[in-house]
């Protein structure tokens, strides 16, 4: 088998092609949360912390020097997505967990016999009979 062939087979099974759909919605579903968090739960908190903006949080490390810019250590846009990070992960547990529920659910729920054991069934009743 060539190269190409085997690669082919992989590329087109079924993993692989949930696997990038699972990484597309995943990359979609962390902008949701990061405005999420941005816009609605980082306001209030910088609000409480009295009018802090997390992401302006810095530490000059040398002044800006006619054209060459200042150095910067950014730590509030590292908290940021700090913050960002938890929320996401702590969102994508809850929906792992709620598949998960609901998966068992579905395992507990013995099935029913299908129409030919409901059949066998009768006949060994009436054999035994």
């Amino acid at each position: 088998m060539s190269i190409v062939q085997e690669f082919k087979e992989f590329a087109v099974k079924g993993n692989v092609i949930d696997m990038a759909v699972g990484v597309i919605i995943g990359v979609a579903f962390g902008k949701i949360v990061s405005s999420f968090v941005a816009d609605v739960v980082m306001p209030p908190i910088g609000v409480l912390l009295g009018g802090v903006d997390f992401s302006d949080l810095a530490i000059t490390v040398k002044e800006a020097v006619g054209s060459s810019p200042a150095v910067v250590v950014a730590y509030g846009k590292f908290v940021q997505t700090i913050v960002d990070f938890t929320i996401i992960a702590f969102v994508i547990f809850m929906v792992v967990r709620l598949i998960n529920s609901l998966k068992k659910k579905e395992a507990a729920a013995p099935a029913a016999p299908s129409a030919e054991q409901v059949l066998l069934t009768e006949i060994r009743d009436l054999l035994k009979k």
